[in-house]
């Protein structure tokens, strides 16, 4: 991934907010980062730009060697369903659908063969066998937080983002959801990119990145 020159900008009625600025790097392929920084530093932002959620006001992204602005929106979305998973701080689990159901999802929408016997294998490698046909407020968080991992993995992504993803979890769980996360990042040789402000996990990655009002240090 190539990151040169990102800047995002929104108008606030009389005035412009610079939420990134001329912000550039490089990852190279089953690197782990960390992005770290204050509240409202620009992280989130950033991390939606990444995966082609939001649209920069300058400044480019490739992933793979394709442009990611030069796409429009389904190609966006299409590159996204063939590279990306993304790991939410909320889980971002659909209340309606059993654990299975939720972790099939991406790759039914892929049209992948084999959806079920895939996640089931994922749901099991993230220790729950046990909870398959259970709804999301049937689990606790540490373990939708592992049914939003198994759904960010089960379709091999080449790149995964997480966005907080120990955040809404207890000390002891979200140490775990971090092991669990590397291991299976070790497995499948992504490349990580994590915004968190858990120390632990930022020491676990190779490199951390820095924001600071929208600037790289």
């Amino acid at each position: 991934m190539r990151v040169a020159n990102l800047t995002k900008q929104v108008n606030t009625g009389d005035s412009t907010l610079t939420i990134l600025r001329d912000v550039s790097f490089s990852i190279a392929a089953g690197e782990a980062v960390a992005v770290v920084g204050a509240s409202g530093s620009g992280k989130s932002t950033l991390l939606g730009l990444l995966a082609g959620l939001d649209t920069p006001s300058s400044g480019t992204i490739h992933v793979d060697g394709q442009d990611l602005f030069a796409l429009d929106e389904d190609g966006r979305a299409a590159l996204r369903a063939r590279l990306l998973g993304f790991v939410f701080q909320s889980f971002n689990l659909l209340p309606s659908m059993t654990a299975l159901e939720n972790v099939m999802l991406p790759l039914e929408l892929a049209g992948t063969a084999n959806a079920a016997e895939s996640a089931r294998e994922l749901l099991g490698r993230v220790g729950l066998a046990a909870r398959l046909k259970h709804y999301p407020k049937q689990l606790s968080g540490g373990e939708q937080q592992r049914v939003a991992i198994a759904r960010a993995f089960v379709t091999r992504p080449s790149l995964l983002l997480a966005d907080e993803p120990t955040g809404n979890l207890d000390a002891a769980t979200g140490a775990e959801i971090i092991k669990l996360m590397f291991e299976l990042n070790r497995e499948q040789g992504a490349t990580l990119i994590l915004v968190t402000h858990d120390a632990e996990l930022s020491q676990r990655c190779g490199r951390v990145l820095q924001l600071a009002g929208g600037i790289l240090q």
